[in-house]
């Protein structure tokens, strides 16, 4: 009897040495479903990727490095579409334009479209209905009033009040300014302000201070709240003109400035497109190389100046002991263009310097990483449902980034690096233009122009000569067919057909 009572003590004495681990391990999987993370996204607008110090780019920039050395940097992100409203709809969706009907910017001068449709509610929709308390400060450029029809608290923002369905934006006052400056006229102190302009004032005065003001004020309300946040602070720079106040407006010596070599060049074997004005401002022959380097210094201002904003944020989620498990997307929408190829902000085409956007993921609980593999705009949602643990709602034409953030390039080991880019639409003018890119090649199919494009981006990464009548690339452009077919198929793109039939000799 006392040998049983010796076996049953050690027996429960096993049992309390490890049952506790069973317990922990029960209890973490309750806790992590209980516990959903903050998130804080930080988009900006017409952001290039090549400007940042961490980057080894022009401009010192050291809040935005600082999150980049702590997150994941995604050096070859892609955009969906270099145009503000299709790109954000992807972002906030996970899913192209032919799905979601939003394929063209929204409340713009022949624009087709005033709204996404409420039935996409994207990931916004989706957080609030899984208890998260969901906060949207800046542009939104998906119809008026779009984050609060969705549940969040939108807390400012110029499409916060606007009429839905109103009539659009028209730009008679940038029709007029180029006509003089075509005239020969310049604005005060010299300066051109539908390409650059010093502000009246300080950072104080900007219009960014006032989205910061009301970021620290979501970031202050978050702490208080014993519900997960969600917040998007989205900024309206440094998107074209280049506006910016002292000192950020004399900060980088115009005479300083290093232009690229597809700066100012004359466009040989181009789509027709691209010769026309789609904005008064892109009528660019009235700028000087002068006046280009100017708008250089004044965007590189208004990147320091977003820089300074980042820093403000950061700092106010560490003073409201947030940060330590915030988890932080930053992100521009798409890039822009600064004299390259003689073109000046956005259009239907497909260059790098459009097409390429800068990403920053930080997850807190995952070391540091530098990502290779081409990634997507439309990455993004899969990454938040994934974090979040949002229901679907409909198709994820992306995938999570998460398996590159724990394991870097080798999670993407044996898949083609590819990435797809259209542009259906700007502002009611129709291209459907398809892009696909590897890291060596870049083929454009132009269906609305009998002119393709083919760059080797290996021996020519400013994108100068189109080589697509050149028979030595023959094998490269029907592998990059082959592979944009099969993308098409992929996302059932309603233009698989049409290009079928444009490519049948390379299928």
């Amino acid at each position: 009897m006392n040998l049983f009572k010796i076996k049953m003590v050690m027996l429960l004495g096993c049992c309390t040495l490890f049952a506790p681990n069973l317990y922990a391990k029960d209890a973490g999987l309750k806790n992590s479903e209980a516990k959903k993370p903050n998130v804080l996204i930080l988009l900006f607008d017409d952001m290039r990727f090549d400007t940042f110090s961490y980057r080894n780019g022009p401009v010192s920039t050291p809040n935005i490095d600082a999150l980049a050395h702590e997150g994941t940097r995604f050096d070859q992100a892609m955009t969906s579409t270099g145009l503000c409203s299709p790109s954000r709809a992807a972002m906030f969706t996970g899913r192209w334009g032919h799905k979601t009907g939003l394929d063209d910017n929204v409340g713009l001068y022949h624009s087709r479209l005033s709204e996404l449709s409420l039935s996409e509610g994207g990931v916004i929709k989706r957080a609030t209905s899984v208890g998260y308390d969901v906060s949207y400060v800046g542009k939104w450029h998906l119809g008026a009033q779009g984050p609060a029809l969705r549940g969040a608290n939108f807390m400012w923002g110029h499409d916060k009040d606007e009429e839905r369905n109103g009539r659009p934006f028209t730009p008679y006052g940038t029709q007029k300014n180029v006509a003089r400056m075509n005239a020969g006229e310049r604005d005060e102190n010299g300066e051109k302000h539908d390409y650059y302009k010093t502000l009246p004032g300080t950072y104080a005065d900007t219009v960014t201070a006032k989205e910061v003001n009301e970021g620290k004020l979501m970031l202050k309300n978050a702490a208080k709240s014993d519900k997960p946040f969600f917040g998007i602070v989205s900024f309206e720079q440094p998107h074209p003109p280049y506006r910016v106040p002292e000192p950020y407006a004399s900060m980088y010596d115009y005479k300083d400035i290093k232009l690229p070599p597809n700066f100012g060049i004359e466009r040989k074997n181009k789509p027709m497109a691209q010769d026309d004005i789609w904005w008064p401002w892109h009528d660019v022959s009235h700028m000087t190389e002068t006046d280009w380097r100017k708008a250089h210094s004044f965007y590189y201002g208004a990147i320091a100046m977003i820089d300074h904003a980042v820093g403000e944020l950061i700092n106010t989620a560490k003073e409201e002991g947030l940060y330590d498990d915030l988890h932080i997307i930053l992100v521009g929408d798409q890039g822009s263009m600064l004299g390259e190829h003689n073109l000046y902000d956005k259009g239907p085409y497909a260059y790098d310097e459009l097409m390429r956007m800068p990403l920053i993921i930080r997850d807190p609980s995952l070391e540091p990483k530098i990502i290779n593999r081409q990634v997507s705009m439309l990455d993004i949602a899969p990454t938040l449902r994934q974090w979040m643990t949002l229901p679907l709602d409909g198709d994820e034409d992306g995938r999570s980034l998460l398996p590159l953030m724990k394991q870097g390039d080798s999670a993407d080991a044996g898949k083609d690096d590819i990435s797809l880019y259209a542009y259906e639409w700007y502002n009611g003018g129709w291209f459907g233009i398809r892009a696909i890119r590897t890291p060596e090649m870049k083929f454009v199919w132009n269906p609305g122009d009998s002119r393709d494009e083919l760059y080797d981006l290996k021996n020519d990464p400013y994108e100068i000569t189109n080589q697509i009548d050149n028979p030595k690339y023959k094998k490269q452009l029907t592998d990059l067919v082959h592979k944009m077919a099969g993308e098409l198929k992929r996302i059932e793109d309603p233009s698989l057909t049409k290009f079928n039939h444009h490519m049948k000799d390379f299928l």
